[in-house]
């Protein structure tokens, strides 16, 4: 073989992902494709994206496009931005910028875990969560979510936890399911996890995925798992909010409620991972841009709307549907039981909804909300059609 073997791993394990990748370029090229797959504009950019941008590009300085790292503006502006979310005294050394959520995903597994540790994901979950795993030589480990409301399951995390355990991965609001979890169960969860730290004579690591915090309906609020158990890394990206994920921002924050020495230690450890991983920085423009950008955000009530008519609708045709709660997802069960074959079948109307083999579950679909109210109005006499299977 020449690749490494955990190249071969994480190839394998997102193969089902790249595949349909690919076979989706055509439509993605294609001016009357209803597509519904990925979370990805359908409209022009934000304004505010745009004009945060625009006021940077201009150069104030012959530094201002030089190698850039966790630049102090940046970090400033998130810390501000957590501690009026959260509640917690965030301060901007617990920030590291990063390429979206990605890069801070990877930032946490470098300096978490050493190879060989177990990482706990939910299923169904992001994709994409086992292949960064597997190219940082970790070994994940699926829990299932409660099979009937997709809420987290903290006895099934508490059953994959073993004694090679380092990070469990918790994601809310979640994708696929558009669930948002509640204070309660984080403080089950941070039972769990301190009961087996104490088991294991290592400490279990929580890494609360974030990317959709901001993206929530019907006044639901928002609890972060870092208020019930200080051993939690925030992972962030600003591409849902902003629409924009071409445009690579994120951030990983440090919880302001760990003990001193083991915040300090993590404060020193993220910039030269950061070097070591890759230059994992953002752009010295998007960076810029972070002051701005905190302000800004897709049209929620317009996206409400676009939830509203489909979940409406779809579920009025009898399909079987979770009710997002945040996220610009919606969740359901394929109509005869077979999501590849629903699938197929709307795309011979090229209509394109996402099928839950992707993320583990081949009886569910996913749809994007991304799509204009026109896509909507235009693939629902199809999806209805569909409801039969």
């Amino acid at each position: 073989m020449v690749v490494s073997a955990r190249a071969a791993e994480a190839r394998a394990s997102i193969d089902r992902v790249t595949s349909y990748f690919a076979s989706m370029q055509d439509v993605a090229n294609d001016p009357d494709a209803l597509d519904f797959t990925f979370g990805n504009p359908k409209e022009m950019a934000l304004t505010g994206l745009v004009d945060a941008m625009r006021a940077q590009v201009e150069p104030r300085s012959v530094s201002w496009y030089a190698y850039k790292s966790n630049e102090r503006a940046a970090c400033e502006a998130v810390a501000a931005g957590l501690r009026a979310e959260l509640g917690l005294d965030f301060e901007p050394d617990d920030i590291a910028m990063t390429q979206g959520a990605f890069g801070a995903l990877s930032l946490a597994f470098a300096m978490l875990a050493d190879a060989g540790d177990e990482a706990v994901i939910p299923m169904p979950g992001w994709f994409c969560y086992a292949p960064m795993l597997h190219a940082a030589n970790l070994v994940p480990v699926e829990a299932p979510l409660d099979p009937v409301d997709f809420d987290l399951d903290v006895e099934a995390i508490a059953r994959a936890i073993t004694t090679r355990t380092r990070i469990v991965v918790v994601n809310s609001p979640a994708n696929p399911t558009g669930r948002v979890y509640s204070r309660e169960t984080w403080d089950a969860l941070a039972g769990v996890l301190e009961e087996a730290s104490r088991a294991n004579g290592r400490r279990i690591w929580l890494v609360s995925d974030e990317p959709y915090r901001r993206i929530r309906f019907d006044g639901i609020g928002f609890d972060s798992p870092v208020g019930s158990y200080p051993w939690t890394v925030i992972d962030y990206s600003y591409g849902k909010v902003l629409l924009a994920p071409g445009q690579r921002l994120g951030y990983l924050a440090l919880s302001p409620l760990l003990p001193s020495e083991e915040r300090a230690e993590l404060r020193a450890s993220c910039m030269p991972l950061q070097l070591a991983i890759g230059w994992g920085f953002p752009d010295a423009l998007m960076q810029y841009s972070v002051p701005a950008l905190e302000s800004v955000s897709i049209d929620l009530a317009e996206l409400t709307r676009k939830r509203d008519r489909l979940y409406g609708a779809l579920t009025d045709a009898g399909y079987t549907l979770t009710r997002p709660e945040g996220t610009f997802y919606l969740w359901g069960a394929a109509p005869g039981g077979d999501a590849v074959a629903y699938c197929a079948g709307l795309a011979d109307r090229n209509v394109h909804v996402m099928p839950g083999t992707l993320f583990g579950q081949p009886a569910h679909f996913r749809i994007s909300l991304t799509a204009t109210a026109d896509m909507i109005e235009r693939a629902l006499p199809h999806l209805v059609a569909a409801a039969n299977g």
